[in-house]
């Protein structure tokens, strides 16, 4: 690839290039001496490098092949291990924020914040359960009024715990919390910006520079007062909930995001503020995932240190809400990036507070042992724009009986561990793994898996039990061990290979794949081991697979010990296998969990997958967590649509308890279910919304007609 090195001190201009991913102000510079820049009028892009002393700036093309330039950007503090990256410290009341500090755990209430009494209680449940920080809506001035009444009586019973005021659209209401909430959150999207419109606005330069005096006009009176009361403050940007202004300029996109932040950071960096944190929220935990790490590459080009809150917002309930969160949180956990968080789930808030501490402990656990690898040179992973790495799909070949190009699914596979007593009852997976195979006499197993290979189906086993028990067609697994002996060598030939690899082998133990016709990898590093990094040891094995042009499908194998958690289990392979499926990085799964149920392992897989944006398998849904704000019942309505939809896979259906981040996290979705006014439902297509002010009791029939009318409906299966 090629790179080179040009000063940073150069004329600043500015770009309309929306797919860049970095900040608006960037200079233009001329390269003659580049062997990628053959004509010396063309200009590429970089960032001007802030950072005292730093007056170069490495330069590598934006794709391969591309003329334009962009900079190597930074976005953690290591690549090959998890370190924490260090930031300032942010007293959010009496709790500190910051790399010196724990990751703190937060949630916000459902409750009506007009309800003293209610909203009291759920605040002390919250905090009985552990939190650090509450959040709470505050929509207008009857809602601040009420806060004052919250924190004296909260103090009165001995909770201290510090409390967040959530704005939207409502200046004159953060400035009047202010004065006794611990920390305001504001948005870029809607704090001073007009509600969107999804309208494609023209702006001048100075019609754009009148806009950005009228944010600091408007902003500038709340950042005096956090600095009077010594508040802190969250810049939370919302991918639901872009301005048309940022949409416009910067497209929909993580670095119109980053961009919307950094307006309000400037402000209070001009005012001297710094008492505050960033976060970069959507209900994609892809989309989540690129702007976090944006925002931090642009943070260490500043110079800037502040803290993030981490969260994928939206994420829905149960299973699918732990296993997006942990895709998106563990993602950036592991990449040491995050210092408070929330799982925002569609149950009750302290609910969220057991599985947000179990993202926190892991991302602390990784940090403290610095778990990682052995360096390596990381140049073809692409961290900031999503661009799937597919491995080769296997092809038939001449002469073989079995058709193997069904034991792998083009959109991510889930292979399966099973046990001779699973084959009758075996549910629709792609290939199997099988340790033990049934003895050569035992006419009824054997022909059970017949029929599985018949339908193309996988079935895998050992090298040992293949040579002792030989099974027609079987696909074997051997590991490195095996290649370097030549044990292999016994099959017959022409027999389909599965090799095993942990990721953090040296790179010549690493060498004898370049011989071997393998169908797939298993990435299987221990789940015992301390130190070592399974997403760092994936990361380094896929570098050698491009260095080396190996195209082989990767499947990321976990064997979780007997006894884990259900949720440790959800949040450990979101997180480890999350990580580099976010990054386009695997083909499928293979979970082992002795000691769980067939279909939990199996549905967690599916949902991991679908998650990452691979493989839909079943109805998505983009269900908000619920807040003061919201106007019905959002679990109750949540589980009454699920229950009538969740056989449509394919579609994606948000559910939103009020209008703030509707329309825009709608983009996400097909359809949505969107509270108006109280009692009424609006249903939208897209951004649009289609039919307004539907009485609760007939909404969501309304919103099947409507699914019905756009020809996405399918009848559910008739129960047997």
């Amino acid at each position: 690839m090629a790179s080179g090195t040009v000063p940073t001190s150069f004329s600043s201009l500015k770009t309309w290039d929306s797919n860049l991913g970095f900040a608006k102000n960037v200079d233009f510079v001329r390269v003659s001496d580049l062997k990628s820049m053959k004509a010396a009028k063309k200009r590429v892009s970089i960032i001007r490098n802030s950072n005292p002393g730093q007056d170069i700036v490495e330069l590598q093309p934006a794709s391969p092949g591309s003329p334009l330039l962009v900079p190597r950007q930074k976005y953690c503090e290591s690549l090959h291990k998890t370190v924490r990256r260090k930031t300032s410290t942010v007293m959010v009341g009496n709790v500190a924020l910051g790399s010196e500090h724990p990751i703190r755990i937060q949630t916000m209430t459902t409750t009506d914040t007009k309800d003293i009494a209610g909203t009291v209680e759920q605040v002390m449940r919250i905090a009985d359960k552990g939190a650090d920080i509450v959040r709470i809506t505050v929509q207008g001035k009857k809602e601040a009024d009420a806060c004052f009444e919250i924190k004296n009586t909260l103090v009165q019973k001995n909770y201290n715990i510090p409390l967040v005021a959530d704005i939207h659209f409502a200046p004159t209401v953060a400035l009047r919390v202010a004065e006794c909430f611990d920390k305001i959150r504001v948005n870029p999207g809607n704090f001073a910006d007009r509600r969107a419109q999804f309208e494609q606005l023209e702006y001048t330069e100075d019609d754009y520079q009148k806009e950005l005096e009228h944010i600091e006009k408007v902003f500038t009176p709340l950042v005096e007062k956090c600095k009077k009361y010594g508040r802190a403050m969250r810049i939370g940007t919302n991918h639901g909930s872009l301005s048309d202004r940022i949409m416009s300029y910067y497209g929909d996109s993580p670095r119109g995001m980053v961009e919307s932040a950094f307006e309000f950071a400037r402000i209070c960096r001009k005012l001297d503020f710094h008492n505050f944190v960033f976060s970069m929220k959507a209900s994609n935990p892809v989309i989540m995932v690129q702007a976090y790490r944006l925002l931090v590459a642009e943070m260490y080009v500043q110079g800037w240190d502040y803290p993030l809150h981490l969260g994928v917002t939206e994420a829905g309930e149960g299973e699918d809400g732990r296993m997006k969160s942990a895709i998106g949180i563990g993602t950036l956990l592991q990449d040491g990036l995050g210092d408070t968080i929330r799982v925002s789930l569609t149950e009750p808030p302290e609910e969220e507070i057991d599985p947000c501490r179990r993202l926190a402990n892991l991302g602390m656990r990784a940090s403290e042992l610095q778990k990682g690898v052995e360096p390596f040179e990381e140049k073809n992973r692409r961290y900031f724009d999503f661009q799937r790495r597919s491995g080769q799909l296997p092809v038939q070949k001449e002469g073989e009986e079995m058709d193997y190009r069904g034991v792998l699914h083009r959109d991510g596979s889930v292979l399966m561990s099973v046990s001779l007593d699973q084959l009758k009852d075996l549910a629709t997976v792609d290939s199997i793994l099988l340790r033990e195979l049934p003895p050569l006499d035992d006419a009824e197993a054997r022909l059970a898996l017949k029929r599985l290979v018949d339908i193309s189906m996988g079935v895998i086993t050992p090298l040992s039990e293949q040579l002792t028990k030989p099974l027609p067609n079987a696909l074997v697994l051997v590991n490195l061990k095996e290649l370097s002996t030549g044990a292999y060598k016994l099959l017959p030939q022409g027999t389909r290979l599965v090799v095993s690899v942990r990721g953090d082998e040296s790179f010549e133990e690493l060498d004898i794949l370049k011989g071997v016709d393998a169908t797939m990898l298993l990435h299987d590093l221990p789940y015992t081991e301390d130190k070592v990094s399974r997403v760092h040891a994936a990361r380094r094995l896929f570098e050698f697979l491009s260095d080396n042009s190996l195209n082989f499908p990767v499947i990321h194998h976990i064997q979780f010990p007997n006894g884990i958690h259900r949720d440790d289990l959800v949040i450990g392979a979101g997180s480890d296998a999350g990580a580099l499926l976010v990054d386009g990085l695997g083909d499928g799964l293979l979970l082992e969990a002795p000691d769980k149920d067939f279909e939990f392992i199996r549905n967690t897989s599916f949902n991991l997958l679908q998650g990452c944006r691979m493989r839909n398998t079943k109805t998505e849904y983009v269900s908000c967590p619920s807040c003061g704000r919201t106007l019905f019942d959002l679990q109750e309505i949540s589980a009454e649509i699920r229950e009538k939809t969740s056989h449509l896979p394919g579609v994606s259906i948000a559910i939103m308890g009020c209008i703030v981040n509707g329309p825009g996290e709608m983009a996400d979705a097909d359809f949505g279910y969107v509270g108006g006014t109280p009692g009424k439902i609006d249903l939208y297509v897209g951004k649009t919304v289609v039919k307004r002010g539907i009485e609760m009791e007939h909404a969501t029939n309304a919103l099947i007609d409507l699914i019905k009318e756009h020809g996405r409906w399918v009848d559910p299966p008739a129960e047997e």
